[in-house]
C-alpha cells in the first residue's frame, strides 16, 4: 500500500470523516469522467467514524505551471452538467454543519439552505434578527437573480479556499471538501477569499470555461455564507 495519513475525528459529529470520505471519492470519480488527469484526490483506504486513512501527500510549492493545471481541471469538472442542485445527505464545511436535499431551484437552496441556515445559527438574537429580516425582505429578489444567472448545477468542492488545495511533486491535490451541486462559480467565488489562487490558476479556468459577467457580484453573495460561517466572527457561535 501506498503511503498513507491517518486523519482522526477531531469534529464532535460521529459522521464527519465519513462525509469527507464520501466527498473525496465523488470529486476523484468527476475528475475522471471530465477526463482530467493532472489534479489529484486522496484515495481512501479506511474510514469509520473515528479516523479516515488516506494517501500520504508530501507537499511543495505551487508554481504557475500547477495552478494552470488546477484551473483547467476544475473548469473541465464544472463542465460536467449534473442532475439537480444540492446533495443526498447533510455534510460539514469545515467544523459547521451544512444542510443539503435535492432541489431544482438553485437561489432557492442556497438563500434558504445556505444563507437562511447559517442566520439561524447566529447566537445573538438582534444580530440574528436584522439578518433574518434582510432575507426575508431581499431574499425572493436575490433567489430570481440567482437563477437568472446560472447555467447549470455542477459538482463543487464546496470549501475550495487555499488551504484545501495542496501541491505535490505531481501536481494539485484536492482535499477536505463539502461537497455539493451548485453554480459553479461559488467554488471559484471562494478561492478568492483568503488570497485567491494566483493569475494563472483564474487564466487557466477562463481559458476553457469563462466566468459569467454577474461573477463579481455573485462572489460577493456567495462569499457571505462563508463569512456568515468563519469563526472569527464570534457572534455566530
Amino acid at each position: 500500500m501506498a503511503n498513507t495519513h491517518l486523519k482522526h475525528n477531531a469534529t464532535g459529529y460521529a459522521d464527519a470523516l465519513i462525509c469527507e470520505a464520501e466527498g473525496l471519492e465523488r470529486l476523484a470519480s468527476a475528475l475522471v469522467e471530465a477526463g482530467v488527469t493532472g489534479i489529484s484526490v486522496p484515495n481512501v483506504y479506511r474510514v469509520d467514524e473515528t479516523e479516515l486513512e488516506i494517501t500520504a501527500i508530501r507537499s511543495s510549492g505551487a508554481s504557475d505551471r500547477a495552478r494552470a493545471v488546477l484551473g483547467e481541471g476544475l473548469a473541465r469538472m464544472h463542465g460536467l452538467r449534473q442532475n439537480a442542485y444540492g446533495w443526498g445527505r447533510d455534510n460539514y464545511i469545515g467544523l459547521s454543519p451544512q444542510p443539503n436535499r435535492w432541489s431544482d431551484n438553485w437561489g432557492e437552496f442556497f438563500v434558504q439552505d445556505r444563507l437562511g441556515y447559517q442566520v439561524s445559527r447566529i447566537r445573538d438574537t438582534g444580530q440574528r434578527n436584522r439578518f433574518q429580516r434582510v432575507l426575508d425582505e431581499h431574499g425572493g429578489t436575490l433567489i430570481d437573480w440567482l437563477n437568472a444567472h446560472c447555467e447549470h448545477p455542477s459538482l463543487l468542492h464546496g470549501d475550495l479556499w487555499n488551504g484545501n488545495v495542496l501541491y505535490g511533486t505531481d501536481g494539485p491535490w484536492l482535499i477536505d471538501p463539502a461537497v455539493y451541486c451548485g453554480d459553479r462559480e461559488a467554488d471559484i467565488a471562494m478561492t478568492q477569499m483568503f488570497g485567491g489562487f494566483g493569475e494563472a490558476f483564474y487564466r487557466a479556468y477562463d481559458e476553457h470555461y469563462p466566468r459569467t459577467p454577474a461573477y463579481g457580484v455573485k462572489r460577493e453573495v456567495y462569499n457571505l455564507y462563508r463569512n456568515l460561517y468563519a469563526p472569527k466572527f464570534c457572534m455566530f457561535w
